[in-house]
């Protein structure tokens, strides 16, 4: 066994650039998962069709919900919430798409 830090060498090191935005290590966050570490663009898309998967199960338990109790006001906000719910799809697939194409 040595006794020899095990961060001596990562801090005998020079940063590699300046950053080019203040804050962000490497430049300017670019998609999906700069900040959660997500890197694939697989990954990104994956976690679309989840979310829009999840959504759409629960906007429709309570589609048929409400239709069976005849509450139709709540129906259209359920359609509503499902309207977002399939814009975010689009925005991360979007980003996902301009993530691959950025790399």
């Amino acid at each position: 066994m040595s006794d020899q830090d095990l961060w001596d060498e990562f801090d005998s090191l020079k940063p590699a650039a300046p950053d080019r935005v203040p804050g962000y290590p490497g430049g300017e966050p670019q998609g999906f998962g700069f900040r959660t570490g997500v890197r694939s663009a697989k990954v990104a898309v994956g976690f679309a069709v989840y979310a829009l998967v999840l959504g759409t199960s629960l906007v429709l338990i309570g589609a048929v919900t409400f239709v069976s109790t005849g509450q139709w006001l709540l129906l259209g906000l359920m359609v509503l919430i499902e309207a977002v719910f399939v814009f975010g799809f689009l925005r991360l697939i979007a980003q996902a798409r301009n993530r691959r194409s950025a790399q």
